[in-house]
C-alpha cells in the first residue's frame, strides 16, 4: 500500500471524529516516527513532509556516506558502494536522501499503524472532550435520558457526549424515562483511565444558584445578587439575595408577583420549598430573617462559639423548627451560627409538634400518630394508651416510651 493510500484509508476518521485535517495529519505525523524508531531505533534522520491540502506524504531518511566496510549505524550511515547504487556520483562524506515506502516498514508496522492512529484520535477527542467539559463544571446543562440504571441516569447531549447522573445527585421525588430531558449542573469531570467521566448533579446548591441567574432577569443582569444558598434537597431550600442598588427589592423580585418568577425553579425541584430573605451584614436580623416564617422574640448571640439562644414564644417554636426540623437547620447553614430555641411562656398552655421530638422518636412512629390526626405532645398525652394501640400499628411498649419522653418534656 502506498503512503498516500493509506492518508486515505485515514480519512474516514476524519469525518467520524470532525477532526481537522491539519490535526489529523499531525497525529498522522506522530504515529509515523513511532514507527520509524521501532524499526530503526531512531527518528531524528528522518523528514516527514505532509501535505494537508491535498493529503499526501512523503518520509525521507538522512545518512552519511562513509567508505565501503566502515558502516558502524546503518541508520545514519550508508556504504559508498550502496549509495552509488542510488546516485552513482556519491563520494564519502556528503549526504544521502532516501526515500522510505510504506511497504518497507512491513505488514505488521502497517497494521500497529493503523491500531496506533486510531487510540491517538481518541485519546486527541478525550482529551478535547475534558477540556471542553472542565470549563463548564458549574454551569445549567440539559441533555436527553438515554438510559436508566439503579445507581445512575445516563444521559447524551446532542453531541453523543456521556453524562452520569449518580442517584445521590438525584432530588429524592425525580422520575426519569428513556427520552426526557434533563437539567443540572455540570459538578465534576473524572478520568476513568483515558476516557473522561462527565458527572451531573440536581442536588447541588450551585444548581439552585444558577436557576435564579437562568429564570430571574435581575440576577442574570447582576443587579440582584444571590449571597447564600442552603438547601435540603427535594424539601426546603433558602437563599439569601441582595441588591447594591436601593430601588430594587431583591426579594420582591426574585419570588415575582403571587410567585410567578420562582414558581418555575420550584417545578424543576420537585416543590422544594424556597424561602428567599434579605440578605444583611446585621448577625441579629439575618437569624430573624433566617427563622421565617417564626417571629422572634429576641436573640442572645455567642460569637466566640458561633451560636445563638433564639427566644420565641410557644406559638412560634414549631414554626421555627420546621417540618422534621428542616426550617432551623438550614437557618444554621445559612447564618453560620448553631441555633437553640428557648420557649417563652407558661408551660401549662404550652403545646409541642411532635416533629419536634424527632430526634428521640422515629419518623415512623411520628407518622402513625399523624394518620389518625394527633401531631402534637399533648393530643397524644390526651389519649388512652389502649385506645392508642387500637388506633395505629404501634405496639403498646412503644406508645409507653412515646409518653414517657412526652413526659419528661413538659415535667424540664
Amino acid at each position: 500500500m502506498e503512503n498516500i493510500a493509506l492518508i486515505d484509508s485515514f480519512s474516514e476518521f476524519k469525518d467520524d471524529k470532525l477532526i481537522d485535517r491539519v490535526t489529523l495529519m499531525a497525529i498522522l505525523e506522530d504515529v509515523f516516527r513511532n514507527a520509524l524508531k521501532k524499526k530503526y531505533g531512531s527518528d531524528d534522520n528522518f523528514d516527514i513532509i505532509i501535505n494537508p491540502d491535498k493529503g499526501d506524504m512523503e518520509i525521507w531518511r538522512n545518512r552519511v556516506v562513509v567508505a565501503d566496510g566502515e558502516v558502524e549505524d546503518p541508520n545514519q550511515e550508508i556504504s559508498l558502494s550502496e549509495a552509488r547504487k542510488i546516485e552513482p556520483d556519491f563520494e564519502v562524506g556528503e549526504d544521502v536522501s532516501e526515500e522510505v515506502k510504506l511497504i518497507q516498514l512491513g505488514r505488521r508496522a502497517i497494521l500497529a499503524l493503523r491500531q496506533n492512529l486510531i487510540s491517538k484520535i481518541h485519546e486527541h477527542d478525550n482529551t478535547n472532550l475534558y477540556k471542553q467539559f472542565k470549563d463548564l463544571i458549574g454551569d445549567i446543562y440539559t441533555a436527553e435520558v438515554h438510559h436508566v440504571r439503579p445507581k445512575a441516569v445516563i444521559l447524551v447531549d446532542d453531541e453523543g457526549n456521556e453524562i452520569v447522573l449518580p442517584k445521590e445527585k438525584q432530588i429524592p421525588s425525580d422520575f426519569f424515562r428513556k427520552g426526557d430531558n434533563v437539567r443540572g449542573i455540570i459538578e465534576n469531570v473524572e478520568l476513568k483511565g483515558n476516557k473522561p467521566q462527565i458527572i451531573m448533579s440536581r442536588t447541588s446548591e450551585k444548581f439552585l444558584e444558577k436557576l435564579f441567574e437562568q429564570e430571574i432577569p435581575e440576577v442574570f443582569d447582576g443587579l440582584i445578587t444571590v449571597k447564600k444558598v442552603v438547601r435540603i434537597p427535594g424539601e426546603k431550600a433558602k437563599v439569601a439575595v441582595d441588591s447594591y442598588d436601593d430601588r430594587i427589592d431583591p426579594v420582591g423580585a426574585c419570588v415575582g408577583m403571587k410567585g410567578s418568577r420562582i414558581h418555575g425553579i420550584v417545578r424543576e425541584l420537585g416543590n422544594e420549598n424556597i424561602d428567599v430573605i434579605n440578605y444583611t451584614t446585621n448577625t441579629q436580623l439575618y437569624i430573624t430573617r433566617a427563622l421565617s416564617p417564626a417571629k422572634v422574640s429576641s436573640i442572645k448571640i455567642d460569637e466566640d462559639k458561633k451560636s445563638a439562644e433564639v427566644f420565641l414564644k410557644l406559638e412560634e417554636v414549631s414554626k421555627a423548627i420546621g417540618r422534621g426540623g428542616h426550617n432551623i437547620k438550614l437557618a444554621g447553614l445559612l447564618t453560620g451560627y448553631e441555633l437553640d430555641v428557648i420557649r417563652e411562656g407558661n408551660l401549662e398552655d404550652e403545646d409541642v409538634e411532635l416533629t419536634e421530638f424527632s430526634d428521640e422518636i422515629e419518623g415512623w412512629i411520628i407518622e402513625e400518630f399523624a394518620k389518625i390526626g394527633l401531631d402534637t405532645a399533648r393530643s397524644v398525652l390526651n389519649q388512652d394508651v389502649k385506645d392508642l394501640v387500637r388506633r395505629t400499628d404501634l405496639e403498646e411498649e412503644t406508645v409507653l416510651e412515646v409518653i414517657r419522653i412526652l413526659k419528661e418534656e413538659f415535667e424540664d
